[in-house]
């Protein structure tokens, strides 16, 4: 799913964790399960670290999961009781489940005693985080923003520019493939990877109402006229050849997208923010030279949607369990609100400044004005800051069981073996489920 790609990993031994299920973690009177994965399984170790050295009576013991691990184990700790004190989530649907079951302590009325740590952070990051008007989760780190990346030597090679309208991105698509180059790279194995298309189609088309009304749980709302136009849409453009032959079969996980981009197989790609870092790692001089642009889903003609519209996940999200000890979820909230040596202190924003990382605190232009990456993450952070809506990636958005029949829709969309009206007749039943 999308919203574990920007920490995807192996299990590494770093910051005194034993992997999953270890407790390498050390003892603390508050405790916290998160990710492993660099960079930032580092930055969350040091984070801990400072914290425990400046509050000695107020420790907090960290154990590291891979992702699958970590979705399976919080979910079995949650349902026995037995959650760590600070609970780490994707918002939407999910974190919607645990508050319907009491699992999350609400944190509404806190956040307006400690209005400076509400709005330590984009206010558009706060819809994932809230269930019926109530606040049940602290959004914080990295936001997950889809956007366009492209080849500049291809599109050079071309003529060509960056579209601003969809028919002007449906011309590139026969432009590239007459001069024998893949138009977008897309990993359709993956299926997530495929639903970002729908989620800026519908947007873009209908507007952000069509998927809240979805998300609302509106009956019939996936056969709206322009959820069927958006899914049509998506037809059109695998039948045009718009993604490079044999897109079924490639991978997110083994990052064979990106690749296609960075060694000119194919010209575009529609991807999250964390992708940046990852083409930098793997190939720097494709980077530094200059090669690689990026521009927002373009508008189309006729459509409802504004173009600032952004879809992604707005951050991640930590929760305090309901479970825990009065004196825990005390040393959470302190943990939330230390500017020192707290979960979003100067230390902890300027480190993921430094990996590329899209970070949601506010007010920190400047300093990403002084990141080697200002370029990128200025672009970013500013799409996110003026965004009219912020949608959340549906498979974080939607129930598990909503999700899982998304995704399962989603790959038979692009395969051609369902048609438009069929898949939101399939979606349309999962309603309220």
């Amino acid at each position: 799913m999308l919203a574990l790609a920007p920490l995807a990993g192996a299990a590494l031994s770093a910051c005194g964790t034993s992997g999953p299920g270890g407790a390498g973690g050390g003892s603390g009177k508050a405790s916290m399960w998160y990710l492993s994965g660099q960079p930032n399984e580092k930055i969350k170790g040091d984070n801990i670290a400072a914290w425990n050295a400046a509050n000695p009576d107020d420790t907090i013991a960290v154990n590291y999961f891979q992702n699958d691990a970590y979705k399976t184990k919080i979910k079995t700790a949650i349902g026995a009781g037995q959650a760590p004190t600070i609970i780490y989530s994707w918002g939407g649907g999910t974190l919607a489940s645990y508050a319907a079951a009491g699992q999350v302590a609400d944190l509404t009325d806190w956040f307006g005693q400690n209005p400076d740590v509400k709005n330590s952070v984009l206010a558009s990051t706060y819809q994932a985080a809230t269930v019926e008007g109530k606040i049940y989760a602290y959004p914080n780190e990295n936001a997950a923003l889809i956007v366009f990346y492209y080849n500049k030597k291809l599109f050079q090679q071309v003529g060509a520019q960056p579209p601003t309208t969809y028919a002007e991105l449906q011309a590139l698509v026969q432009t590239f493939k007459a001069a024998g180059i893949a138009p977008i790279a897309l990993a359709g194995q993956s299926r997530w990877t495929s639903m970002m298309w729908l989620e800026y189609l519908f947007d873009r088309i209908g507007g952000p109402e069509v998927f809240q009304a979805i998300f609302d749980g509106t009956a019939g709302a996936w056969s709206n006229p322009d959820a069927l136009k958006a899914l049509q849409a998506t037809q059109d453009l695998v039948k045009a050849g718009g993604f490079i032959t044999g897109f079924e079969s490639i991978t997110a996980d083994s990052n064979a997208d990106q690749a296609l981009l960075y060694t000119d197989k194919a010209a575009m790609m529609l991807h999250g923010s964390w992708v940046y870092s990852g083409i930098k790692n793997d190939a720097p001089d494709f980077v530094s030279g200059g090669n690689l642009g990026w521009f927002a889903f373009p508008a189309v003609e006729g459509g409802k949607g504004d173009v600032k519209n952004v879809a992604g996940n707005p951050a991640q999200y930590m929760s305090i369990s309901a479970k825990a000890t009065q004196e825990q979820q005390d040393i959470a909230k302190k943990y939330f609100a230390d500017k020192e040596n707290g979960i979003f202190c100067d230390a902890v924003i300027d480190a993921y400044i430094a990996s590329g990382q899209v970070c949601v605190a506010a007010g920190i232009e400047d300093k990403i004005a002084q990141s080697q990456d200002k370029d990128f993450l200025g672009f970013c952070y500013d799409a996110i800051k003026n965004a009219p809506s912020f949608v959340q990636s549906w498979d974080q958005a939607l129930s598990p069981s909503q999700a899982e029949a998304l995704l399962s829709n989603i790959d038979q969309l692009f395969s051609l073996s369902i048609t438009p009206e069929q898949f939101a007749q399939n979606m349309d039943a999962t309603v309220g489920k």
